[in-house]
């Protein structure tokens, strides 16, 4: 199957509801010629676990100097994003499918930078889904370490030590990201994504394996699984307990899980 690019040639006018020249800001939800426009429910209300799930996710948007689409989102996610002259993305360091011969690419240990103008396509390692998170220069976001996929140029990423008790039981190392300043941080999941927004002193139990990002406040601990959760699963029973308000994004599948999955169907020695 072929490739269909999902914007007019670098230099061309740029689709429909977009600006023609960099603008401050955001555009999130923009559509594009015979797409219809971008669902975006109230917010919920009720305690449904899956509330704002993947249908609550915008997949359009723009900000400033950079024109974004998601693509085959819950399964085989596609990121691209065109940039205007000068403008850079950042990058995980081999997420890379493509990019026009126009875009101008320098690397990192931690991140590739690329710069326009052009296209550029980027993808997780493994099937997965894509969602991007809106900064406005308050919130602070964190996110596991394998969650970063890409951002625009003025989003400020660093590390953070959990403490040395919540690193050894969290599973996510001793450090976790977080995500600072304006623009849109892209990040990535194995499975699809689901988002929880939860109200002032609401709760969340979350098996750590399962967390992509999070802005509310939480702290591990250890409940009895009484065999409905399995020791390999969640470290026997080391859970996160997520209090609002805030948002968390999960992710469907445990990279631990499936691999423990893959090694038992191996043919044994």
């Amino acid at each position: 199957m072929s490739y269909s690019p999902s914007y007019p040639p670098p230099h061309g006018p740029p689709p429909p509801g977009f600006p023609a020249s960099p603008q401050p800001g955001f555009h999130v939800g923009s559509t594009y010629p015979g797409q219809s426009p971008s669902f975006n429910p109230p917010p919920r209300s009720g305690p449904s676990p899956g509330g704002g799930g993947a249908s609550a996710i915008e997949t359009t948007g723009a900000y400033e100097g950079a024109q974004f689409r998601i693509a085959h989102r819950d399964s085989n996610s596609l990121l691209s994003v065109r940039l205007q002259p000068g403008y850079e993305l950042k990058a995980k360091p081999g997420s890379m499918v493509a990019m026009d011969a126009s875009v101008k690419i320098k690397g990192k240990m931690s991140e590739s930078i690329f710069t326009g103008p052009g296209e550029v396509l980027v993808a997780p390692e493994t099937w997965g889904d894509i969602v991007p998170i809106s900064l406005d220069g308050n919130a602070t976001w964190f996110f596991g370490k394998e969650s970063f996929l890409a951002a625009t140029r003025d989003v400020i990423r660093t590390s953070k030590s959990q403490g040395l008790g919540k690193a050894i039981f969290s599973g996510e190392g001793l450090f976790v990201y977080q995500a600072t300043g304006r623009g849109i941080v892209f990040v990535q999941s194995l499975g699809a994504i689901v988002q929880r927004q939860l109200a002032e002193g609401e709760q969340w139990i979350v098996d750590n394996g399962h967390l992509v990002a999070w802005t509310a406040s939480y702290k591990v601990e250890r409940i009895d699984g009484g065999g409905f959760l399995s020791s390999s699963h969640t470290d026997e029973g080391l859970v996160c307990r997520f209090t609002g308000p805030g948002i968390v994004y999960i992710q469907t599948r445990n990279a631990d899980t499936l691999i423990s999955w893959i090694q038992d169907k191996l043919p044994s020695n």
